[in-house]
């Protein structure tokens, strides 16, 4: 593989990018705003530095990544032999981005969407070549964490698998399959996780503090405000209304007034400085 493109310089999108540079493969980082591919060569950079602070990376390691990795505001450059699309979860900008990428590439580049919640058969309608389609979706943050769904269109053949789940083993990750359907695997089971706890809040059973303690203390590294501050809040929020839409508004899946509150205010969690907790 000559060359991995990622589409998105966000929280996903430079995790993504780290672990391909950093296992080798040429990486083109797009982004359309100037300001988040410098954040994100930023936080890159700070991200190898403390891989090498805790003994996990080597100095040379760290070099060699980094010049692997180029940034671009330019969509035009995006050309590879492998895309991966960590965008806004939104159907519409999803679909109108890999029209654009299949118009520059050729018939054999893979494209592969990071989507957490939209079935891939949506995103694909209207592809010329839905058969190169796939869905690779990986977990927060990407660099630490080693599960990826890979999911399977209605159209994506078997060649586009074995390389997908070939690719994912070759950044160190651990690919499970799963079935076209919103949420995949672990969102569909997770998103009960979130909003039970945004229910039990908004009822004023216990406050966020004593839910997020009580999660711990039964195992989890993270209660879930925690994680959810962690991830971002707008980006949970856009997942939950995305399968909320997709399950035709199944009540178990609502969207909680209080968090789309915390969007509405722009408290999106860490990476804004304040989300359930304060973190200024």
């Amino acid at each position: 593989m000559n060359r991995i493109a990622v589409i998105g310089a966000g929280t996903m999108g430079l995790g993504i990018a780290q672990i391909c540079g950093l296992a080798g493969f040429p990486t083109l980082l797009f982004d359309i705003a100037d300001d988040a591919l410098k954040s994100a060569a930023d936080q890159i950079e700070k991200n190898l530095a403390k891989g090498i602070e805790k003994g996990k990376l080597r100095e040379e390691e760290k070099s060699a990544a980094l010049e692997k990795i180029e940034f671009t505001s330019d969509l035009n450059a995006v050309k590879a032999d492998f895309i991966i699309e960590a965008i806004v979860e939104n159907l519409e900008v999803k679909q109108k981005l890999f029209h654009q990428l299949e118009r520059q590439n050729g018939a054999e580049t893979i494209m592969a969407s990071n989507t957490s919640s939209i079935p891939l058969t949506q995103i694909a309608r209207g592809m010329k070549f839905p058969n190169r389609f796939i869905g690779m979706h990986f977990f927060n943050p990407a660099h630490i964490m080693k599960l990826v769904e890979v999911i399977r269109g209605a159209s994506t053949d078997q060649e586009t698998v074995n390389k997908t789940v070939s690719l994912s083993k070759g950044l160190g990750k651990t690919p499970v399959m799963a079935k076209d359907s919103p949420g995949f695997i672990v969102n569909r089971v997770a998103r009960h996780f979130y909003v039970e706890s945004l229910k039990i809040l908004e009822e004023g059973v216990a406050p966020v503090e004593d839910i997020d303690a009580l999660i711990r203390s039964t195992g989890f590294k993270m209660g879930p405000f925690e994680l959810m501050d962690l991830i971002g809040v707008d980006t949970n929020f856009s997942v939950t209304e995305s399968m909320f839409n997709s399950f035709y508004q199944d009540g178990k899946f609502r969207p909680s007034r209080i968090q789309k509150q915390k969007v509405d205010a722009g408290h999106h969690g860490r990476k804004s400085g304040k989300g359930f907790y304060d973190y200024s």
